[in-house]
């Protein structure tokens, strides 16, 4: 794992922590999966008292090609007014609203585990499997 891939998971971890992001240990042979409680620097702490270094884990996550029809209506409630938006004028503008939103978005999609980073093509990440994650 390069730095830049190890940089990128810690990231995304830490956005994920309130939500209950699961996964493995990848040197555990048993496949259990634990629950990222906290982190500590490049320390995870795990359910069940299970510490591993972030290059050691990899997070179950949702691809968004998995977002059913409900979802996306949701997320779209969430960012009604920006789609189609100019993505230039968008994130130029002093709107706080518009900054909002985007925090809204990146909430949801995390509270809902989906791989907006591309971790699950990067390797860094796997396919979580229907159900893992009911709502």
């Amino acid at each position: 794992m390069t730095q830049k891939d190890k940089e990128l998971l810690l990231k995304d971890l830490c956005t994920r922590l309130p939500y209950g992001v699961k996964g493995i240990i990848t040197y555990d042979r048993s496949n259990t999966t634990f629950t990222v409680e906290g982190i500590d620097n490049n320390v995870l702490h795990l359910s069940d008292a299970e510490e591993c270094h972030v290059e050691d884990f990899k997070p179950y996550l949702r691809p968004m090609s998995s977002m059913t029809d409900g979802e996306q209506k949701e997320l779209e409630k969430i960012i009604d007014g920006i789609l189609g938006y100019n993505a230039k004028n968008y994130f130029h503008s002093e709107d706080e609203y518009n900054w909002e939103t985007l925090y809204n978005a990146c909430d949801w999609l995390n509270a809902h585990h989906f791989d907006y980073h591309g971790l699950i093509e990067k390797g860094l990440a796997l396919e979580a499997p229907e159900g893992m994650y009911e709502y």
